[in-house]
């Protein structure tokens, strides 16, 4: 099957775009001329350092980061940053604002509680995460509010950033990242594993304000510390290069497409695509309320376990792969991340109505 025939709607890692693939394919032996691949140079030397460099200063631009607020390449996932993020950034009074409401926030709660007070400002658990709560219940004592932006396991996303009087914002935005315009001013932090929307798996960004540096607990590795790793410009150990190389590339392809802003309606339209056929169906069932519905995961069933399998295993016999929903769940899931073309997601609805018809729903 060739590759132009696959769509890959796994939650990540996800799609690249077919154009930043061959570029990087074109120079995986021979980086610009200097008889080495980027996967095997010094991440000290003269000519990684100009990636790197223009890397941070392409992600800086796409998402307008203030320069009150540091870029950070570092490793160890979105499930690092849910330590370095309390060891960082409780303060004396060890207590943070959590607000749970999919899976990994609910992680992150149950981590940061090693290290102080969570308090749970909100929880959307009631109804399955099914929905993103309205009112926050925010404790005097807390350091920071904490949310994941887009919940890919539940198929649910905050459509605003929470008013929390001025209180610091923490965001988890894996799965949204560069997806729409983001005003980094308003948080604190923002961090994010690449392999969704940015970049193979193996880097997470962190975009922290320098303001939040040299907080730390006592007990907070160096290799967690913000204050350290913005000192040592993300290089107190070797960085994830290739990773950074690609997430470079990426940028090259979205700022092509218009940024941010084209691909903020790009996003809408992919998710609309589904929607509409999840809106006018008898035979599936979206997860996701309307109002807190995400435009990169689209969550859905029949109703029926042995229809759902059927359901994949027929899409993936078409080329729509990676369509099962996580094992919490069940169910369907369509990711429709940056790379993914708007064919792949026009041949997603048109299989759906046709998977509909041939079950005589």
């Amino acid at each position: 099957m060739s590759r132009e025939k696959v769509y890959n709607f796994s939650a990540g890692p996800s799609m690249m775009p077919e154009s930043v693939l061959k570029k990087a394919g074109s120079e995986i032996e021979d980086y610009k001329g200097s008889g080495m691949s980027v996967m095997e140079m010094s991440h000290r030397s003269s000519l990684f350092g100009e990636i790197f460099a223009e890397t941070k200063a392409k992600l800086k631009s796409a998402l307008n980061v203030p320069d009150s607020h540091e870029i950070l390449f570092l490793q160890g996932g979105a499930t690092l940053q849910f330590a370095a993020i309390p060891l960082n950034l409780m303060g004396e009074n060890k207590c943070a604002d959590y607000a749970v409401t999919g899976n990994f926030s609910g992680l992150a709660a149950k981590e940061a509680e090693k290290y102080g007070k969570v308090h749970i400002a909100c929880d959307s658990s009631d109804r399955g995460h099914s929905y993103i709560p309205t009112q926050l219940s925010l404790s005097n004592e807390s350091s920071y509010f904490y949310y994941c932006a887009n919940n890919t396991i539940y198929g649910t996303e905050w459509q605003h950033v929470p008013d929390t009087n001025g209180k610091t914002i923490v965001c988890d935005m894996s799965s949204d990242i560069l997806s729409k315009p983001v005003d980094v001013s308003r948080f604190g932090l923002i961090y994010a594993g690449a392999q969704k929307n940015m970049a193979p798996a193996g880097l997470t960004v962190v975009i922290v304000a320098k303001t939040l540096a040299g907080r730390q607990m006592d007990i907070c590795p160096s290799v967690m510390s913000y204050d350290t790793l913005i000192k040592k410009d993300s290089m107190l150990n070797t960085p994830p290069c290739w990773c950074i190389y690609m997430l470079g590339l990426v940028l090259d392809w979205l700022d092509g497409i218009g940024g941010v802003k084209a691909m903020e309606e790009i996003k809408k339209e992919r998710a609309q695509l589904i929607y509409d056929v999840l809106d006018n169906s008898k035979l599936y069932i979206p997860h996701a309320e309307p109002g807190s519905r995400s435009d990169m995961n689209v969550t859905f069933r029949t109703g029926s376990e042995e229809l759902d399998a059927q359901f994949v295993k027929g899409a993936a016999a078409e080329g729509l792969l990676n369509l099962k929903g996580h094992r919490l769940t069940g169910g369907m899931r369509a990711s429709l991340y940056n790379a993914m073309p708007m064919e792949g997601v026009r041949a997603l609805a048109e299989y759906m109505k046709k998977f509909e018809v041939e079950h005589n729903v």
